[in-house]
């Protein structure tokens, strides 16, 4: 798969890029996940003094705020290996649903203290989800962690999927499993900037409209992210 004046993407390159970028996947000071630790990409530290944790704030600073204590979550980011080239799975969620309703996601949720931890916790919400077997993921890293607006702080677990699997969506929660070429998110037209009128102030985020999909929000922070990542030079 080409991108970027021809750019090779492939398995190998994703993961020596997880593996060999600086600890950007800091926890956010006083978090429940800003304990260090090892991930499959790397080692997982504490902020610098003065740094802040990538999340919704980013395009918002005002919104950035360090004392909150955060909600330990994790989403998987399944990126899967066919033979013309990658894409990335998504879930649109139910209309039904309190929070987030009808809007994109990756597979994911809380950290139960039952998982081990936020792979886990990826893991088995991605079967619970989306009905992907253990089997079918190769984890390759972890993204930045990412804080959201409502609390949260995400770990983003990379996996590299093979095909194959019959994708089973929970009724609850899932409304649609679908996939999108990596190469879109790649792309620097792709990604859009949009504002909206929140609590009397307006709020920029990144965008991904792709075809009748809109792909905005954390989900679309942490592609950003992804895309970042690499496509560095």
């Amino acid at each position: 798969m080409n991108v970027n004046g021809g750019k090779i993407l492939n398995a190998l390159h994703i993961e020596e890029r997880l593996s060999a970028a600086k600890p950007g996947r800091r926890a956010a000071p006083g978090s429940p996940g800003g304990t260090p630790g090892e991930s499959p990409g790397g080692p997982r530290g504490e902020l610098s003094d003065g740094a802040r944790p990538s999340g919704d704030h980013d395009l918002n600073p005002e919104l950035y705020e360090p004392s909150v204590k955060l909600i330990p979550a994790a989403v998987l980011v399944p990126l899967v290996q066919h033979p013309q080239g990658m894409t990335v799975l998504l879930t649109r969620r139910t209309a039904h649903l309190h929070d987030h309703a009808g809007q994109i996601a990756f597979p994911g949720g809380r950290v139960d203290a039952a998982d081990a931890g936020p792979t886990e916790a990826a893991l088995r919400e991605a079967e619970e989800e989306v009905g992907l077997p253990r089997s079918h993921v190769r984890l390759v890293g972890e993204l930045d962690l990412y804080v959201t607006r409502t609390g949260f702080e995400v770990t983003p677990v990379v996996g590299l999927i093979t095909p194959g699997f019959p994708m089973i969506p929970e009724s609850f929660e899932v409304d649609e499993i679908f996939e999108v070429p990596l190469a879109f998110f790649l792309a620097p037209e792709s990604r859009e900037i949009h504002s909206r009128f929140y609590r009397g102030a307006e709020r920029r985020f990144y965008a991904y409209p792709y075809q009748d999909y809109y792909i905005w929000g954390a989900t679309a922070g942490m592609l950003n992210n992804l895309a970042d990542l690499l496509m560095e030079p």
